[in-house]
């Protein structure tokens, strides 16, 4: 979890002591946010944690996709699977 007071630092400093801030990230997981002028612009992550994160992207995704399939069977928005396939060999000249 990001903590404010450590996790917040300028471009500048980060570009000062890059090895020491790299280190820092590694060990504690946590990205680093960096300011320009005072502004946050960029976040520095280590790859293991960006890589969780990814994947955490994902798993989401596939809850979302997942939940709406299902709220298309509540709603009434599907048809039988033989019926489907019936219009498809239809539609494509498909003999059985």
């Amino acid at each position: 979890m990001l903590d404010r007071t450590k996790d917040i630092d300028s471009l500048t400093n980060f570009k000062r002591n890059t090895t020491q801030y790299l280190q820092r990230i590694k060990e504690s997981g946590n990205p680093l946010i960096l300011t320009v002028n005072g502004k946050a612009e960029v976040v520095v992550q280590d790859a293991e944690s960006y890589q969780k994160l990814l994947e955490l992207v994902d798993h989401i995704q596939a809850i979302e996709g997942i939940q709406a399939g299902l709220n298309s069977v509540q709603e009434g928005r599907t048809f039988p699977a033989k019926q489907t396939l019936t219009k498809l060999k239809q539609k494509h000249g498909i003999s059985n």
